[in-house]
């Protein structure tokens, strides 16, 4: 769905742009639109609402309308989120005594009773043929009339909304924060910075593009204008053509290229051959993408283009016809020969970032003190030509290989399909893997600016560096993978929503509980109904437009055995995550005597779009601590799971063994960066939540609190990504 510029601000920044009309006595609809707002979690800044107080009644109407739509797409609230027991959480019956009853009524239906007799004689029953298993029961009135008004409590989120400068002022300033972001975007980041593009390819543009994923975005904006590309390799290209085919840029996944126009042929053709004249080396590239080369040459036609010789040669290198040395091929020839050295000082004169994340094995295949010092030092000397992304990545990644390192390793691919093994490697000397985190160290802390004063909400200092958008999936509340928040509330209540696009789509709702060990206490499913301290809504098996299908799980923390909560999303059959209209996951907390409907946007804490290729589904891991209070660890995981009919007691082996590598890694995170600013900060402060200083600051935090210097600098988890240095 694509969307209006002004929500695509309010999304990204919590920006309202200011609305353009005549001044007026808009003082009454203000306070309207911000109470309207607290009943979806968020409201004005005192601020914008003296802003809007000074604008025309129907200006203030219009811009409200937008910008509630925006925020309640935002919680998950611009649906209506019914279930299958109309009284949940009260009133859900035993599970075999609800299937039990649904086999009475398949028996008392006489379309359905030859047929469930037919079954019963077997000893096996197939539940989705019963009748009245699996689809609403009631209307969505009925079940909001069967529950009592939401009582307001402190622990109720509130969200501020903050006044912005004009739309084309702050559309322009998104796309240039999205477009220069140092570290890649995520899926929908993509997209968002792709409808930017269109607008403001035209305007100022970012000093740098470091990201090849937006820069492929961007140029097929500029593109269209007719503009110069931003090109320095043939990949840039390659990810140029799967962007004009509407493909993937990050070159993950096959894409299936279309054929261009002779116009785009010519600018696709000329920006390779002058890639290629300039750096004939940069043809080894092509080797890693030889195939997708291949059938860009069969749309591109270069032979009816003599003028541009060079581009020809990259399909010849694609095709064999001519060869094409790697620098990775000179590396494995050296390493072959023993000469570690050597092939860490090649890394260090062409590619220097290869060098820093090859220093693991480089390291371990060191014969010596000797050898492992040379390396040690090559790195050094490389530092200042590598990216801030990758510094951060690799020290990250040297905490976790000295002598205490985990007994377990997980790996993630960019799109979050996820699997945990046991790691064998030895670990790294504690001698050179020290001294290259003391080097990292330093040269990030170089990097980083000048804070001044440095204004920090604690809150944040357990949130994982967002280095990289894959990391984090779209939607409110979310925080990066490793990241840990607290969770305060008597009551945790998980939702999931779909709405299918053609076939009819089964998605489970369920919660494990795990010991210390990580072994299965029990769960909370449509096979389980009911288990210690929660209730499941009911099993929905099929989720049309417009309305789709939620499933909800309610559970009293004060009554959960075990130590670790892990929800997730199974499909049992249909189409995928990535292959519905929508999909989101999310939690509410509530205090015990709040009452309410199943959905109440107020309570929403957190709300992630499910757009992953497996086929369950990981959020985020729900850990007690020794105080016994709960925190949540990020996962945003996909495990691959089977064709259909997932469900939690199949896979919750798996998903324990998953759920301890996350656990137990320690992420960096924005603490580690915080601490290497405030040795460059005039001054560094806690904030505890009263007025802030007078003067500007560089504010850290979860959220903008009000009152901050107009020039203050600020950092939330919309921008945490403009933390990394270049």
């Amino acid at each position: 769905m694509e969307r209006p510029l002004e929500s695509l601000v309010v999304r990204h920044t919590l920006r309202v742009p200011a609305p353009s009309g005549p001044a007026g006595e808009g003082g009454p609809a203000a306070r309207r639109f911000d109470a309207a707002l607290l009943s979806v979690g968020f409201k004005l800044s005192a601020p914008l609402l003296e802003h809007l107080s000074g604008l025309a009644e129907e200006t203030v109407v219009e811009t409200a309308s937008r910008t509630l739509d925006t925020v309640r797409e935002m919680t998950g609230d611009h649906v209506a989120h019914n279930v299958y027991f109309k009284d949940f959480p009260a009133n859900v019956p035993d599970t075999f005594e609800f299937w039990a009853q649904c086999v009475r009524e398949a028996l008392a239906d006489d379309g359905a009773r030859p047929g469930t007799l037919a079954q019963l004689s077997t000893g096996v029953l197939d539940l989705l043929t019963l009748p009245s298993y699996g689809n609403y029961r009631h209307a969505y009135e009925e079940m909001l009339a069967a529950h009592e008004e939401l009582i307001a409590a402190a622990g109720d989120r509130l969200t501020v909304l903050h006044p912005g400068g004009a739309l084309d002022g702050e559309v322009t300033a998104l796309y240039l924060a999205l477009a220069g972001r140092t570290t890649p975007l995520g899926e929908e980041g993509l997209r968002d910075l792709a409808r930017l593009a269109e607008h403001c390819a035209g305007g100022p543009q970012p000093a740098e593009i470091p990201v090849r994923e937006n820069r492929a975005v961007v140029n097929r904006a500029r593109l269209g204008l007719g503009a110069q590309l931003l090109v320095d390799t043939v990949t840039d290209v390659l990810r140029l053509a799967c962007a004009l085919s509407d493909g993937d840029v990050s070159l993950t996944e096959p894409t299936r290229l279309k054929s261009p126009s002779r116009p785009v042929r010519r600018a696709l053709l000329a920006a390779l051959d002058a890639v290629v004249a300039a750096s004939p080396a940069k043809l080894a590239d092509v080797l890693a993408h030889r195939e997708e080369f291949k059938r860009l040459g069969e749309r591109l036609h270069p032979h009816e283009y003599p003028r541009w010789p060079h581009a020809a040669r990259v399909f010849a290198v694609a095709r064999g016809e001519e060869e094409a040395r790697t620098l990775e091929g000179r590396v494995e020839e050296l390493l072959g020969e023993g000469d570690t050295v050597g092939a860490a000082r090649l890394l260090a004169a062409a590619a220097p970032g290869r060098l820093l994340r090859s220093l693991d094995r480089l390291l371990r295949q060191g014969a010596g003190p000797g050898e492992r010092e040379a390396v040690a030092s090559a790195a050094e000397e490389a530092l200042p030509r590598v990216s801030g992304r990758v510094l951060l990545s690799v020290r990250e990644h040297l905490h976790h290989r000295t002598g205490g390192a985990p007994a377990r390793r997980v790996f993630v691919n960019r799109r979050g399909g996820a699997w945990a093994g046991a790691d064998t490697r030895a670990p790294l000397p504690e001698a050179e893997a020290g001294r290259l985190i003391a080097a990292l160290d330093a040269e990030v802390q170089r990097r980083l600016p000048d804070p001044g004063h440095l204004l920090v909400d604690p809150a944040v200092l357990d949130v994982a560096l967002p280095l990289s958008g894959k990391a984090t999936a779209a939607g409110l509340g979310v925080l990066p993978r490793g990241s840990l928040s607290e969770v305060d509330g008597e009551l945790l209540r998980f939702f999931v929503h779909w709405t299918q696009t053609e076939r009819s789509t089964d998605y489970d709702l369920s919660a494990v509980m795990l010991d210390s060990a990580y072994d299965t206490l029990s769960w909370l499913s449509y096979t389980s109904l009911q288990a210690v301290g929660g209730e499941h809504s009911g099993d929905i098996t099929d989720a049309p437009a417009p309305d789709g299908a939620s499933e909800f799980i309610n559970l009293r923390l004060g009554a959960v055995a075990g130590d670790f909560i892990v929800p997730q999303v199974n499909l049992f059959s249909g189409e995928g995550f990535e292959e519905v209209a929508e999909s989101f996951f999310g939690f509410m907390l509530r205090d015990g005597e709040q009452l309410g409907r199943p959905f109440e946007a107020r309570t929403v804490r957190m709300k992630s779009e499910l757009r992953g290729p497996g086929r369950v589904a990981l959020p985020l891991v729900f850990l007690r601590g020794e105080d016994g209070g709960w925190r949540a660890k990020w996962l945003h995981l996909y495990l691959r799971g089977t064709p259909a009919a997932n469900r939690v007691e199949e896979n919750r082996a798996t998903v324990g063994t998953l759920v301890r590598a996350v656990v137990e890694r320690e992420y960096l995170t924005v603490g580690h960066l915080v601490g290497l600013l405030a040795g460059r900060a005039a001054a560094t402060t806690e904030w505890d939540g009263t007025e802030p200083p007078a003067g500007p600051v560089t504010y850290i935090g979860l959220e903008r609190p009000e009152g901050l210097h107009p020039e203050s600098v600020v950092f939330t988890p919309e921008n945490l990504g403009a933390l990394i240095p270049a």
